[in-house]
């Protein structure tokens, strides 16, 4: 593993491919024998310190139409939270019905799960039939892994049956100095970026690309109005950046004026503080207050002069979902992912079907709309916003940052790199755009 880190570091990245790639590795994990670790433990208290392991793992067999890559960064994203604290079910029974498809899929299940759905970095080796990629190449991923064997797959991956997050419903993950990744994930890496920031934006730019941009999800055009919850978080602050670039107007909901800053720094205007203004969206564990989501309407269109949201870019979920469906414009969208506060939703129906509003869910992206949001990437259109990064042996208290939501933007995590600020070769390029990539940093 030295040979292979002291050659990326020198950048002799054509002698990679000539080295051996080892028997065994350092991953992040969990283990199935601990699945029970936090029974009777609130959400909120547990703590992903606890149940994240470095371990010393076998290196996975390499099949067909893949590629082991060496990780020099990776970051954390909510999965890997909902991975660690065994919420909402343990993720070892992904890796069981993922081993049941066939027998190459088998390697994934074991007693320990390798996490992680972010990389960058070098490929080492490639499984027969790779041809796009060889050793050498300095690499990005995404983190759709499907089958491809289904029709269903073919006009949309994520609609393929064996769709499945990678380093959350598989194992290798990202979070490692080894991973295993299917081919048709690896994307290239942008050269103005240092490993940390390129490994950042992979899961949660794509999420919002597809959520908020694509026709698969809001389909955003012009002048919309787009209401951003989070939009300082690592979903929120990729959703602003696309609204600012695609010619809309974010409303920026945010818990701190910390937070509002960060919006300042990206371009956002219109900026609501709900600690600041107090929202109590719900009365008690059972009802909710209309009447707050009205408050909450009213501010909307004093900040905009009076039009309300033609997007709602929803991912708190329960606790905000129906305030969103609320203040959505006539004819409006709600787009919704991932529910970080809670997965059961509840809404006033009259607001959604009388005035002809729709709700589309949103999960990752495909093939297409991935390479898309790097290439904004790579073009320097949309930035990385990477705050703080950790060593590898400290991913524990990533996710728990992540968890508590005591972080801005996305929390990095060194695998193989030894330091930050190391992996740019585009030194030029990465000038033009220095205070945008760092306008999250220590913050």
């Amino acid at each position: 593993m030295q040979e292979i880190r002291d050659a990326i570091l020198a950048g002799r990245f054509d002698a990679v491919g000539s080295l051996d790639v080892p028997d065994h590795y350092r991953g992040v994990t969990v283990h199935a024998d601990e699945t029970e670790i936090f029974a009777g433990i609130p959400s909120k208290e547990k703590d992903p310190r606890k149940s994240l392991h470095l371990d010393e793992v076998p290196t996975p067999e390499l099949g067909p139409g893949e590629a082991i890559v060496a990780v020099m960064a990776s970051a954390i994203n909510y999965n890997t939270v909902w991975t660690s604290i065994f919420e909402p079910v343990s993720t070892f029974g992904f890796l069981k019905r993922y081993g049941r498809v066939s027998p190459l899929t088998a390697r994934h299940d074991l007693p320990y799960h390798v996490v992680g759905s972010d990389l960058a970095g070098v490929v080492l080796k490639t499984g027969p039939g790779v041809n796009a990629w060889k050793p050498g190449d300095r690499v990005v991923a995404h983190c759709l892994s499907v089958e491809m064997e289904s029709p269903d797959g073919h006009g949309d991956s994520m609609m393929d049956p064996e769709q499945r997050i990678w380093g959350f419903e598989t194992n290798f993950g990202g979070l490692a100095e080894l991973a295993l990744v299917k081919s048709n994930q690896l994307m290239p890496k942008p050269a103005h970026l240092t490993w940390e920031e390129a490994a950042a934006p992979g899961l949660v730019n794509s999420t919002a690309y597809r959520q908020l941009v694509s026709r698969n999800g809001a389909n955003m055009k012009q002048g919309d109005t787009v209401l951003i919850w989070g939009a300082s978080g690592g979903l929120g602050s990729y959703a602003t950046q696309f609204a600012l670039n695609g010619g809309a107007t974010p409303v920026c909901v945010v818990s701190s004026p910390e937070k509002a800053e960060v919006c300042r720094r990206m371009g956002a205007e219109l900026i609501i503080d709900r600690s600041a203004e107090g929202y109590r969206f719900w009365r008690d564990e059972q009802n909710q207050d209309p009447k707050e989501w009205k408050r909450l309407g009213a501010k909307i269109r004093e900040l905009t002069g009076g039009e309300d949201p033609d997007i709602v870019f929803e991912h708190p979920g329960r606790e905000t979902f129906g305030a969103s469906v609320y203040v959505a414009r006539k004819g409006g969208t709600i787009v919704t992912c991932a529910s970080t506060s809670g997965y059961e939703h509840s809404y006033d129906n009259r607001y959604l079907w009388m005035n002809l509003k729709r709700i589309i869910g949103s999960h990752f992206a495909n093939y297409r709309e991935s390479f898309e949001a790097n290439r904004l990437i790579d073009k320097g259109l949309i930035h990385p916003t990477l705050s703080k990064v950790y060593p590898l042996a400290d991913t524990g208290q990533a996710a728990l940052d992540v968890h508590t939501n005591s972080h801005q933007g996305k929390v990095g995590v060194l695998a193989l790199a030894p330091e930050e600020g190391l992996g740019v070769t585009d030194p030029d390029k990465r000038a033009k755009h220095l205070d945008a990539i760092n306008r999250f940093r220590g913050i």
